[in-house]
């Protein structure tokens, strides 16, 4: 054997054997961190900070009187969508969050280890078009050629692109208006584009103020998904021996607040609707019957569907590489999930 072929020979060896060991360390932690199991004892003096949207979590975790059972000092933070939630996760600033499908895929992007730990589903679509005023769109189809208002790393980018694609429409068919989530509605209002995907009470108060607005037709939004959304926990708090129980009793306490609201819609309507957002008790009983059913599933049954979402947003350009999305979950929160879906 020369030396040369020696030489790389050599290199060869020490090069797998340095894999091999990467490979065995990088097993060795996964196989860890599948083994650990959820901490249930909260330490005395525990606090959570918790993003919130539109105030709606910290109404309904106080309405249904699940705030007060938590063993943990649970504290709130409005924000106005997924992306500002990101920003204030890499601040160190919040613990957990309620956010739409599309936040998980943007921080995982981003390289942020923000694990789901639930989910929700209801049986509408996440959102519906508000179309601006003195204009009419009737079919998903008549989005052709319109500026559509379009957030990336909100719940809204997915909705906007999967109404692309069942439409049989592309991004060039349209016109995408970049903004930010806030700017929706001031958007819609001006004109300044022809469709955005609003959330309510931020729809219904649209509607009242403007007698020629108009939303694409409900029978539209019934072709597609339902709505997804997720809580989702920073890994610095899921290895904090502290904080990994508090937001286990957390998700154990939102779903029990969440099937109070369903069960006592008139309160419900009263507290957030009509007391908080200033909508009449009409206008809020309308959105709780639009919304559906509540449905709490395994995270393990929603990994595929998060996936799909995941390809999606990378086949329209807006990801710089294909996600594996079973990243995104915290697994270990399933028999949390099913341990409240028996009790009900």
């Amino acid at each position: 054997m020369t030396k040369g072929v020696y030489r790389r020979a050599v290199f060869h060896a020490v090069g797998l054997a340095v894999a091999m060991a990467a490979f065995s360390l990088a097993s060795h932690d996964v196989a860890r961190a599948e083994e650990v199991t959820l901490p249930k004892d909260v330490p005395a003096g525990t606090k959570i900070v918790v993003a919130d949207q539109n105030e709606k979590l910290q109404t309904l975790m106080r309405a249904s009187g699940e705030q007060r059972k938590l063993s943990f000092e649970a504290n709130y933070a409005n924000f106005a969508g997924g992306p500002q939630i990101l920003e204030a996760f890499r601040a160190g600033a919040v613990d957990l969050a309620t956010v739409g499908n599309a936040a998980p895929i943007q921080a995982q992007a981003a390289g942020e280890d923000l694990p789901i730990v639930a989910a929700i589903t209801q049986t509408r679509a996440d959102y519906t078009f508000a179309v601006r005023p003195g204009l009419a769109i009737n079919t998903l189809e008549e989005l052709k050629g319109k500026k559509i208002a379009y957030a990336e790393g909100s719940g809204r980018q997915p909705f906007v692109l999967l109404a692309l694609k069942l439409a049989g429409l592309s991004r060039d068919d349209v016109e995408l208006v970049r903004l930010r989530v806030p700017d929706f509605q001031d958007a819609i209002r001006t004109g300044q584009v022809d469709a955005a995907p609003l959330i309510e009470p931020h729809l219904s108060r649209y509607l009242a103020e403007f007698k020629d607005a108009s939303v694409i037709s409900p029978a539209q939004h019934d072709r597609l998904p339902r709505a997804l959304s997720y809580l989702y926990a920073s890994r610095v708090a899921l290895d904090d021996p502290a904080k990994a129980p508090a937001v286990r009793d957390f998700v154990a306490h939102w779903i029990a607040a969440n099937r109070w609201s369903k069960q006592n819609p008139d309160a419900w309507v009263d507290a957030y609707y009509v007391k908080g957002q200033k909508l009449t008790k009409a206008e809020g009983e309308a959105i709780v019957r639009a919304e559906g059913e509540d449905g709490f599933p395994l995270l393990s049954s929603v990994v595929g569907r998060q996936q799909e979402l995941a390809d999606l947003i990378f086949d329209a350009g807006d990801l710089p590489e294909r996600l594996d999305a079973s990243k995104e979950f915290d697994l270990r929160f399933d028999e949390v999930i099913a341990a409240s879906n028996s009790s009900n």
